[in-house]
């Protein structure tokens, strides 16, 4: 049994071995036996009595500041030495961060510890969680695993932290919550039990003291009279494991250069000789403590052996299918490297496209990505920045006025040219340009995302052919980059090169002057409503304030709006273009024209010819321009004679003709035009020039037809 005991203990040293080599913790939780206790305990003594070498750093505050994975394994003598006695046979230790090299010297072993607990730790007296690992071989040892852990301190010192405790509470507490450690709590005996910090952390992760070995120190410097048989024996904390009494060397004897095998022999004849242990001192002392861990750890790994197979076939089989998605085995070796090159690449692409069609396995549920988030930036994000963008916000009346007076040349015209509205529109277009750009750019960036995310797990196995990849096709998406801006700017430039006013969904002259028109009467009416309803609001407060009965205004305010309405006729068919021509009646050939006289009903698009060039059948007021002008030398009928109101032309085209007073009340005429229209600029811009009635409806149209064409691009 001892030989089977032996060979487990070797298998879990291998295991840790290899589980720290590869995953760097102990997942596995091997077992193992965890020594805690206070500062200045004897920890450290304890663990070189049971080695029987000094090795372990000592000084004052806290020497062991990492956590110290010490393997004892028990080598057999060399029977071909000359001399066979233990104490002459070679013992050496070797550290798992310095592999291949043995300490003979146990010295040069003490030294390493701290030279390597300062590289990780620092110099600043903190505590590190990353373990030291050590193995001692040795024939005068029992082959055992230990784990040395800082001592519990209260007080930071020096440069400590200040949450050392904190610190040091919380890594003891991770090794020794772990179900199969064996805790070996270490209390020093001139101190009262009850106060063990160690026996405290303990019974903490196991209340019932099945784990727990008590290991009880500084036996020799207790109180005389008094003496720890009621604890040793049990009686004052019961422990399964029970409780066993050490003696250790003083600080005295240290100094004192006082060996390890003179102060076992005498911690032999201090239980041999007292009064009060001679009866137990078969059951107390460093040797018995060896023995007893040896014999504890071996069942524990006995009882424990099933879990260890069950976790080490579950940690086999995750291992297994991780390493099965890193691809097929049989593509290894240097023989199919083209092979593996290329079905990498042909899974990346594939797996690049799938990203973007939707079909990935690995689709995320967080937020959008791929070619959703492609979809988004379309639909959504470059939607909206074009419908934010208002076509005219940039053109002010003066401009427009401006550019209709520039394309008709030295001439005047009757109608606004075409031209205008090119040289309008074309650089409303270019707007188009900067949301568009910044389309393509948004579009470029979630690809080269795609590009840094799709790459498989096969792919992680071989980190600088994933790096290469991701830069291949980065350059390529980069150098597209360019195209793609370029090919932008020429659909734009397409649709500035030619105008296209056949388009079906044109709003058009005639439909943009018959919506202009109609706003304009919707306008008024609602005006005149709410000058009403301030009116009767007025009178009401009026009457109310003089405490009088109010004659109810509603029936009269009904009655004025009606005679008002009346006064000033809406026909949707027939609509009246300036105030001016509303108040000669049917009289003026340009109202006759354009509502219809004679019996001829048209739509929107006669409203707007008849606007600028008149209709047959005239009333007689509209005199031919052979009357004013003998010197054309032909007869014009009226019926194709174009009707245009002297008022309804440019201040500068009008002739002289006629007295101051007639001119006078022109003047008046248009000024109280320009007062019912309430014109007013787009950007509040009062130092422009007042606009006449005609260039106001040339200007609204304009805006309009500039819209219109604008959403169809």
């Amino acid at each position: 049994m001892a030989s089977l005991g032996e060979d487990l203990l070797g298998i879990v040293n291998k295991l840790q071995d290899l589980v720290f080599n590869t995953i760097g913790n102990d997942s596995l939780d091997l077992p193992q036996i965890v020594v805690v206790g206070s500062q200045s305990s004897g920890k450290s003594s304890v663990l070189e009595n049971i080695v029987g070498r000094d090795f372990l750093p000592r000084g004052s505050g806290i020497v062991t500041r990492r956590p110290l994975i010490l393997q004892l394994i028990n080598i057999l003598p060399d029977e071909d030495s000359p001399d066979t006695s233990v104490s002459t046979q070679p013992e050496w230790a070797e550290f798992h961060h310095i592999p291949n090299r043995r300490f003979t010297e146990f010295h040069d072993v003490k030294r390493e510890i701290e030279n390597e607990t300062a590289r990780i730790a620092g110099n600043n007296k903190g505590i590190n969680r990353q373990p030291i690992n050590l193995k001692i071989y040795s024939p005068s040892v029992l082959s055992l695993t230990l784990v040395d852990l800082p001592g519990l301190t209260k007080v930071p010192i020096g440069d400590q932290p200040t949450d050392i405790e904190k610190q040091t509470r919380n890594l003891i507490s991770e090794y020794i919550a772990k179900p199969n450690s064996i805790i070996l709590a270490v209390s020093p005996a001139n101190v009262d039990i009850v106060n063990s910090e160690a026996l405290k952390l303990a019974r903490h992760v196991d209340p019932l003291g099945r784990r727990t070995i008590g290991v009880l120190t500084k036996i020799d410097l207790m109180d005389h009279g008094t003496n720890a048989m009621d604890i040793l024996s049990g009686r004052v904390y019961p422990l399964k494991l029970g409780f066993i009494g050490v003696v250790n060397r003083s600080q005295q004897d240290i100094q004192g250069n006082k060996s390890l095998e003179e102060a076992l022999k005498a911690e032999s004849n201090f239980f041999k000789h007292h009064p009060a242990y001679r009866n137990m001192a078969s059951r107390c002392g460093t040797q018995f403590l060896a023995k007893s861990l040896n014999t504890t750890l071996m069942a524990h790994i006995r009882e424990r052996l099933p879990d260890i197979k069950a976790r080490l076939n579950t940690l086999m089989g995750q291992t297994q299918q991780e390493l099965a998605g890193y691809g097929d085995m049989h593509f290894s070796g240097k023989e199919h490297r083209g092979s593996l090159v290329l079905q990498l690449m042909t899974r990346f692409a594939s797996s690049f496209i799938s990203s973007i069609d939707g079909t990935s396995t690995d689709i995320s549920t967080k937020e959008l990505c791929g070619g959703a988030r492609i979809y988004y930036i379309f639909n959504s994000v470059f939607g909206n920045s074009l419908e934010s963008i208002d076509p005219t916000t940039n053109l002010s009346a003066l401009d427009i006025r401006t550019a209709i007076r520039n394309s008709t040349g030295p001439r005047p015209s009757l109608f606004v040219p075409e031209l205008a509205f090119d040289l309008l529109v074309k650089p409303q277009i270019k707007l188009l340009e900067i949301p568009s750009q910044r389309c393509v750019e948004l579009v470029y960036e979630e690809l080269i995302k795609i590009c840094h995310t799709c790459g498989s797990t096969e792919l992680t196995r071989f980190p600088r052919l994933q790096a290469k990849l991701i830069e291949v096709v980065s350059d390529l998406l980069r150098e597209r980059l360019g195209p793609a801006s370029s090919y932008v700017e020429s659909l734009i430039s397409i649709q500035r090169a030619y105008i296209n006013t056949n388009h079906p969904n044109f709003l058009g002259a005639a439909a943009a002057m018959s919506n202009v028109v109609t706003n304009k009467q919707d306008k008024e009416r609602k005006k005149l409503l709410q000058e009403e309803r301030e009116r009767r609001e007025k009178k009401r407060q009026k009457d109310h304030a003089l405490n009088e009965n109010a004659i109810p205004e509603d029936v009269e305010g009904e009655n004025e709006a009606e005679k008002k309405t009346s006064r000033k006729p809406i026909h949707l068919s027939s609509r009246s273009l300036s105030p001016r021509l509303r108040e000669n009646g049917t009289s003026n050939g340009m109202l006759a024209s354009i509502n219809g006289v004679n019996g001829t009903t048209g739509g929107p698009r006669d409203s707007f010819l008849n606007y600028f060039f008149g209709k047959d059948g005239a009333p007689g007021s509209m005199v031919s321009p052979s009357s004013h002008n003998p010197n054309l030398g032909r007869n014009v009928n009226h019926s194709t004679e174009p009707i245009f109101s002297q008022s309804m032309r440019r201040p500068e085209e009008r002739t002289n003709h006629g007295s101051l007073a007639q001119q006078q009340r022109e003047d008046d005429s248009i000024g109280k035009t320009h007062r019912e229209y309430e014109y007013s600029p787009p950007f509040g811009n009062n130092s422009e020039p007042v606009l006449t009635d005609r260039e106001a409806m040339e200007t609204e149209l304009i805006r309009a037809l500039i819209s219109s064409y604008f959403n169809i691009v």
